[in-house]
C-alpha cells in the first residue's frame, strides 16, 4: 500500500521585512486573511505548467502556496498596500519537468513584495513579472452538498497515516447518501446499502447490509475498512470536492465528489 506523504524539507525564501501585521481575524476582510484564493488570470510571466496558483490565509498570519508542485509555507504580512513573506518552508516532491518550475514561479512572486488589492472576492498581486488575479476559493470551486453528491473513496485515514493503493483507485468505491438520509454505494467489492442521519458536524450511518461477494484480499480489507466507518457517528467536513469522514478512533475516508 502506498503512503500518500510529502517529505518536508526546508527551502529558504529570502525574508522581506515589514512594519506592522495585518489583523488576525478572518471576519476582517480588509486584507485576504482568512480566506483561501485560487488564480483565474495571469498577466505576464505565465505560471510553468499553467497553475493555477492557490494562497490559504486560513491560519492567522500565514501563508500556503502551490502552483502545482510543492507548497511552502510560511509568516505573511500585508503592509502598506504590500505583501511581505518571512522565511518559509516547503515540501520537497519531485515533479515532471515544466511544472516543477512553478516552484521558482512562486517564490520569486512572494518574495518581490507583491502590491496587493482586495476587491470583495478578487484578490490582485502585481510584481515586476506578473499580475496575478485570484478569486476566492468558495467562489471558483464551492462546497459540494453532502447530501446528493456521489462521492469516491480516494484514501484511507488510519491513526498514523492517509494511504491509498492501486487496488483502493482501480475498485473506486463510491458512497451516496440521499436526501431522504437513504444510503447506497459500493465497498469497490460488494454493493452496500443502509441510512444515516445528518447534522451539521456529524454522520450517523446505521450498520450497512452488503452483498456477499467474494473478492482479492486487499479488496476484502478495504472493505472492511469503508465498512468500519460508515457505522455510527463520524464527524464530516467538506471542502470544495472533498469529504472527510473521520471516527473518533482517527480512523476515516477521503472521498472526491464525483463530476
Amino acid at each position: 500500500m502506498r503512503i500518500a506523504a510529502a517529505v518536508i524539507g526546508l527551502l529558504t525564501i529570502a525574508a522581506v521585512s515589514g512594519c506592522s501585521a495585518s489583523s488576525d481575524s478572518p471576519e476582517d476582510k480588509t486584507d485576504p486573511s482568512g480566506r483561501v484564493f485560487i488564480s483565474t488570470s495571469v498577466d505576464g510571466t505565465q505560471i510553468p505548467g499553467g497553475g493555477p496558483l492557490t494562497l490559504d490565509f486560513s491560519q492567522a498570519g500565514r501563508v500556503s502556496a502551490s502552483a502545482g508542485c510543492n507548497t511552502a509555507n510560511g509568516s505573511i504580512e500585508f503592509t502598506d498596500g504590500k505583501l511581505t513573506t518571512g522565511t518559509m518552508a516547503s515540501t520537497m516532491m519531485g515533479c515532471p519537468p515544466g511544472i516543477a518550475e512553478s516552484d521558482t514561479w512562486t517564490t520569486t512572486l512572494l518574495t518581490s513584495a507583491p502590491t496587493w488589492s482586495l476587491d470583495g472576492d478578487t484578490l490582485t498581486l502585481t510584481s515586476d513579472d506578473a499580475t496575478v488575479t485570484l478569486q476566492d476559493k468558495k467562489i471558483v470551486t464551492p462546497d459540494r452538498p453532502l447530501q446528493g453528491t456521489t462521492w469516491t473513496v480516494t484514501s484511507l485515514i488510519s491513526p498514523d497515516a492517509i494511504s491509498t493503493s492501486l487496488a483502493l483507485e482501480t475498485s473506486a468505491p463510491e458512497l451516496t447518501i440521499a436526501a431522504d438520509g437513504s444510503v447506497s454505494g459500493t465497498t469497490g467489492c460488494n454493493r452496500m446499502t443502509g441510512s444515516a442521519q445528518v447534522s451539521d458536524t456529524t454522520v450517523t450511518f446505521t450498520p450497512m447490509a452488503t452483498t456477499r461477494m467474494a473478492c482479492p484480499e486487499e479488496n476484502m480489507d478495504i472493505e472492511r475498512q469503508i465498512l468500519a466507518v460508515l457505522d455510527g457517528e463520524v464527524s464530516y467536513t467538506v471542502d470544495a470536492d472533498t469529504l472527510t469522514l473521520r471516527k473518533p478512533d482517527n480512523t476515516g475516508l477521503i472521498l472526491t465528489a464525483q463530476a
